[in-house]
């Protein structure tokens, strides 16, 4: 079950990078807080009270519930209604995608027997490479608040590959970061789409003091 979960994590990745709509690429990612929720749920060995409900904040209602209602929102504030304008033909990056998971597959092999989950490690590993991608391929600020949710999902998943223990700390300290820039790039956003009408990030280059 959980191999099958991973596989459909991936899944998701692969269609977020031929997705060619904002709204897409939004959904795409609650998806994902879903597919972590589920995971969460058969790593853990003993479900207390206290991991259920900080796995359900976490995943459900930050991931799938909160930040994509603000993503949406901004879609909505600064009437984004084009496509999501990569730098690359969406079939390049699908090959890209490819390229870093097969790769990631054939590195997993060489790893000591035992000494990591490699299922875990190729999708949390694949999951932060093509977020770092995703980030440098697309031209609107907002796909770069995506991209950094992306690869936050990634840390998470790693997680499950260092160990059956979730390290609450670490995750909270990332999770707080991630929202932290999440709001502030929101923020830029919408200030830049109210001032230049515009939320490519070639926009930038015309600002002045």
């Amino acid at each position: 079950m959980r191999e099958l979960l991973l596989i459909l994590f991936l899944t998701s990745i692969f269609l977020m990078s031929i997705a060619n709509r904002m709204r897409g690429y939004v959904k795409i990612l609650a998806f994902q807080g879903i597919v972590l929720f589920a995971l969460s749920i058969i790593e853990l060995g003993e479900i207390h009270i206290a991991n259920l409900i900080w796995i359900s904040v976490e995943t459900i209602i930050f991931k799938s519930i909160i930040v994509p209602a603000f993503l949406f929102h901004i879609i909505n504030r600064n009437k984004i209604t084009r496509e999501a304008e990569p730098f690359l033909p969406h079939f390049a990056s699908l090959i890209i995608t490819t390229i870093i998971t097969t790769a990631l597959c054939i590195g997993a092999q060489s790893l000591p027997e035992g000494s990591i989950d490699r299922y875990s490690f190729v999708a949390a590993m694949s999951t932060i490479f093509f977020g770092l991608y995703f980030i440098c391929s697309r031209r609107k600020l907002l796909s770069q608040m995506i991209g950094y949710m992306v690869i936050e999902n990634g840390v998470f998943i790693l997680t499950f590959a260092v160990g059956n223990e979730m390290p609450f700390l670490v995750n909270l300290g990332v999770l707080l970061d991630i929202f932290a820039s999440v709001l502030l790039l929101g923020f830029f956003a919408g200030k830049i789409g109210d001032v230049l009408k515009d939320n490519s990030i070639n926009s930038l280059t015309s600002l002045k003091d």
